[in-house]
């Protein structure tokens, strides 16, 4: 059997880096698709979009996700399809749908341009980053 689900779409909201007690890393967020189309009757430009719950198992996906995105970013995902039930506060019973990153089957490619798609930095980090890169401008002997 076949479990496998791929979407190409833009991030909600900055990803959400969640630290399980045995203390790995999980990343989550939403994902926007859309598709448009023109209304036969008015001829008016229509767009639909869906949200997806995407959550991220996979170490190396989940620093990608945590260095390289953020609301907005375009991405392309391979998962799979799991759905989880839960118990609200009043006890009712819950299910959520998502789309699981975890394995070797998984997959993600940054669609945005390279600029977009720079380390993020702290001011902090950033500012440190720009001394360092003048010093060693200022110790070049040609």
């Amino acid at each position: 059997m076949i479990n496998k689900v791929t979407l190409l779409g833009n991030i909600g909201q900055d990803p959400e880096i969640r630290t399980t007690q045995g203390g790995k890393e999980l990343a989550s967020f939403s994902l926007a698709t859309s598709e448009t189309w023109k209304d036969k009757a008015s001829g008016e430009k229509k767009t639909k979009s869906e949200w997806h719950k995407v959550v991220i198992f996979n170490d190396n996906l989940v620093n990608l996700v945590k260095n390289y995105t953020q609301k907005g970013s375009k991405i392309y995902i391979e998962g799979k399809l799991q759905t989880r039930d839960w118990q609200d506060k009043d006890g009712n019973k819950k299910y959520t749908t998502e789309i699981i990153l975890n394995g070797f089957e998984s997959k993600i490619v940054l669609l945005d341009n390279k600029e977009d798609n720079k380390p993020k930095m702290s001011e902090s980090d950033d500012k440190a980053f720009k001394e360092a890169e003048t010093s060693l401008d200022d110790e070049i002997p040609f």
